[in-house]
């Protein structure tokens, strides 16, 4: 007798195992792989007044704000997400560092109420694991593939995975409401899913 597992405890399984192995890389590995992947040449053109999106790091997410300072100093213009409510996807606001900011769900770091709304150029996005392929696993609520949608749909975008490379898996499984990567920045490598 076979018996199939359901995708969202597939998902769930993937995302306890994939957070715990990232919780037990300590804080100067984790500090060296941010810096790592800012001192990298970013496969992206920054053009004057690109949009990029970041996001404030939760917990032992990978911190992007190195990265986010190289962009900026390029000459991208910054946003963060803010959390509109649950099923809905993230707004992004403009952001500049020194900004002051509120404290958003689960204690996040987002722009206030009157900074302005902006849809970006690329998205700088969090991940509890990602494959080979460009999909990744997030922490199962989906503001990030309906907000990547909702920008696909206005304009052409780039959405850039930001992890430890221990958070690649061998498969990531998927529904039709994921949205793909274009590429996964990680310390040891550019992983790159776009098309030539």
């Amino acid at each position: 007798m076979t018996t199939t597992i359901p995708i969202d405890q597939l998902k769930a399984d993937l995302r306890k195992t994939a957070l715990a192995r990232r919780d037990a890389l300590p804080a100067t590995e984790r500090q060296a792989a941010a810096e790592a992947i800012a001192v990298r040449v970013f496969p992206v053109p920054i053009k004057l007044g690109v949009i990029v999106s970041g996001f404030s790091p939760l917990k032992t997410e990978i911190n992007p704000l190195p990265l986010l300072r190289k962009l900026a100093a390029g000459g991208a213009t910054l946003a963060l997400p803010v959390v509109d409510g649950r099923g809905k996807p993230l707004i992004m606001r403009s952001y500049e560092f020194g900004q002051a900011l509120n404290e958003g769900v689960w204690g996040i770091r987002e722009p206030k109420d009157d900074a302005p709304e902006v849809d970006p150029d690329i998205l700088i996005v969090p991940l509890a694991a990602f494959d080979r392929r460009g999909n990744r696993i997030g922490y199962g609520a989906g503001y990030y593939d309906m907000t990547i949608n909702r920008l696909r749909s206005r304009k052409p975008i780039t959405a850039v995975g930001i992890a430890y490379a221990a958070q690649e898996v061998p498969e990531v499984p998927v529904t039709p409401r994921d949205e793909r990567l274009g590429l996964v920045l990680t310390e040891r490598a550019v992983v790159e899913f776009r098309k030539a």
